[in-house]
């Protein structure tokens, strides 16, 4: 027999969404906000469903073709007061923490946003029947909170990534303190790639140019890399810059020729009286194109901007990190809480921690 709450099934539906919204996000950086809209509303009917159910010990059954599809008996088993416990502490902690770490730089936009919803969604633990089997599978858990639990298995699975892309680098003998977090990027190919610089003229940062922020400059500018790359000591002169700079876009790569969209009308040299006025320190026309944008951008300032093109211009190869979102492991984290539980108070259990 098959068997699990009506409100745990429609929850599922979450699962091909956030799976989308991954694939999405590593291909172009963008989620439409319209994404969680719906299963935010969701979360909520599904929440005064569950509500008025441990309320009212109420238990429905609906049988289609042989499999039960029922509300079974957690709900009766769980008091009033643990169901809201756990509900209050999910939206009333981890909204906020999402929304804190957004704020501050730690997460991008559809990883709070996602994280958000979750932790609407999935306040309490789902269970799903089987025939000799119940998922979860590791039922032990210390607050019983869901959303928790894919955030602590999110972390566990977000741990995969830099030791593939250290053993990545060290077998093509790319070996530097940057392997776990980036790997080497022929310059030419910078355009047309998601992520951040790892490297200044003279250091390596964490922080250095978002790609974001270099597709639009050169949007802004009517120019390829090649042209900056053939001629730097020119473009590097603020006299240089067009008289009237292109609409400089969001810096989205073009998804039907996979390289920069730039719009019409090329460079255009300025005419004496203007040049004369342009800053001299202003290398590359780094502050003129921050202040037509309206100021840093994707954690990007003028003095990134000078060092990233600094780089781009003089070396052959950079490292970079692909900078893989959040909502990767998120996705990562959902399904394995679904199906396997909660991996880190499973592995604190078995070292003689909790329990």
């Amino acid at each position: 027999m098959y068997s699990a709450t009506i409100s745990d099934l429609l929850r599922l539906l979450v699962v091909p969404v956030l799976g989308w919204a991954a694939v999405r996000d590593v291909k172009t950086r963008r989620v439409p906000n319209e994404t969680w809209l719906p299963l935010a509303a969701l979360g909520l009917i599904l929440l005064c469903w569950d509500a008025w159910a441990v309320w009212t010990e109420t238990v429905w059954t609906l049988t289609v073709d042989g499999f039960d599809i029922a509300l079974d008996t957690r709900f009766p088993r769980q008091t009033v007061d643990s169901f809201f416990v756990r509900t209050a502490f999910s939206v009333g902690f981890l909204v906020p923490f999402a929304y804190g770490f957004w704020w501050f730089g730690g997460f991008g936009g559809a990883d709070a946003k996602a994280l958000m919803t979750l932790a609407l969604v999935f306040p309490i633990f789902p269970v799903f029947y089987g025939p000799g089997y119940t998922l979860p599978y590791l039922n032990e858990t210390t607050l019983g909170v869901f959303s928790l639990t894919i955030l602590s298995n999110t972390v566990l699975a977000g741990v995969i990534y830099p030791l593939a892309l250290a053993g990545r680098n060290l077998l093509g003998g790319a070996i530097s303190k940057m392997m776990f977090i980036g790997r080497p990027l022929p310059v030419a190919d910078a355009p047309r790639r998601y992520g951040r610089l790892l490297e200044r003229p003279d250091s390596y940062t964490r922080r250095g140019l978002d790609l974001d922020v270099l597709r639009m400059y050169l949007s802004w500018r009517g120019l390829d890399l090649d042209d900056l790359r053939a001629n730097p000591e020119r473009y590097r002169d603020p006299a240089s810059l067009p008289e009237e700079p292109n609409d400089p876009g969001d810096g989205t790569i073009d998804d039907t020729s996979g390289s920069l969209a730039l719009t019409d009308g090329g460079e255009s040299d300025v005419d004496g009286d203007a040049a004369a006025e342009q800053d001299a320190a202003d290398e590359w026309g780094a502050d003129a194109f921050f202040a037509d944008i309206g100021g840093p951008i994707y954690g990007t300032d003028a003095e990134e901007l000078r060092n990233g093109l600094d780089v781009l211009t003089a070396q052959k190869r950079a490292w970079y990190t692909p900078g893989i979102p959040f909502i990767v492991p998120m996705f990562g984290g959902l399904l394995i809480s679904l199906t396997v539980g909660d991996v880190l108070v499973w592995l604190l259990i078995q070292i003689g921690i909790g329990g």
